[in-house]
């Protein structure tokens, strides 16, 4: 028997059963084939990518910068100086590189100052303090903005976390120079502070410039005369680093009640 119909003429050939199968078969299974690895590759970016991913990512991080300073102490260089091979400007510029990891590791800003000023004296010391300040509050401000800010702005449900919020977003220059001028306030927990709210990068970046100017030099200078401290520049030094503080404190007294008010 033939495997053909004539109609009005002309001829029909039907496909075999079998064969049409496996085709209708290989057409729909290809697609389906194709997707599957392009599916899990999604997945696995979405997951990489995800804000607690890059919180943790940001906590791993902060973790090995910590234990990298608790390993080669940098603090030994107010006592061994600074290595004899770098000197002058190239130092110093080496100097405000290493101050800006440091302090994005948490090591306190004043021993930074201080060394600073005795390795390097007071005019070159307090250009690489304030270019390692401004540096490490940049790259601390990134790296909260980028791996930490999806993550935790979710999490701003308590009063105090809301004020803190809304008065950096909303004023964040004036607070963060009034962070930067009254100590206090760590220099790490200012920077991740400030890069979870919504304040811009390059307000946030100029506070803490101008803001770090009157502590930092008067750190500087102590270092830079500290062989020598009943000097009168050593003791104005000393009491502009003991003047902020006690005014910082006069405010924040006189303030109790105003915060107290606050409470949840």
């Amino acid at each position: 028997m033939l495997d053909a119909t004539t109609r009005s003429g002309g001829t029909a050939t039907a496909a075999p059963p079998a064969v049409a199968t496996e085709l209708g078969s290989a057409e729909f299974a290809a697609p389906e084939f194709a997707a599957t690895p392009t599916g899990l590759a999604a997945r696995c970016t979405r997951a990489l990518l995800s804000p607690w991913s890059r919180l943790a990512l940001l906590v791993t991080l902060l973790m090995a910068a910590a234990a990298t300073v608790l390993l080669f102490q940098p603090q030994k260089l107010l006592a061994d100086g600074w290595p004899p091979q770098l000197n002058g400007a190239a130092a110093a510029v080496v100097f405000a590189v290493a101050y800006g990891l440091c302090t994005v590791a948490f090591v306190p800003r004043p021993l930074l100052n201080l060394a600073a000023g005795a390795l390097f004296g007071s005019q070159l010391g307090l250009g690489a303090a304030l270019t390692g300040t401004v540096l490490g509050a940049g790259i601390a401000f990134g790296l909260g903005r980028i791996l930490g800010q999806d993550a935790l702005r979710p999490l701003l449900r308590g009063r105090w976390l809301k004020l803190a919020d809304g008065q950096l977003s909303r004023h964040g220059f004036r607070s963060m120079m009034a962070a930067r001028l009254f100590p206090g306030v760590p220099f790490w927990a200012a920077n991740y502070c400030a890069s979870f709210s919504r304040m811009g990068y390059l307000p946030f970046l100029l506070a803490t410039g101008l803001g770090s100017i009157p502590n930092t030099a008067a750190y500087v200078v102590a270092g830079a005369r500290a062989s020598t401290p009943t000097s009168p520049t050593f003791l104005i030094a000393m009491a502009c680093i003991a003047l902020p503080a006690l005014v910082g404190t006069a405010i924040a007294w006189r303030k109790r009640h105003h915060f107290a008010s606050k409470r949840p």
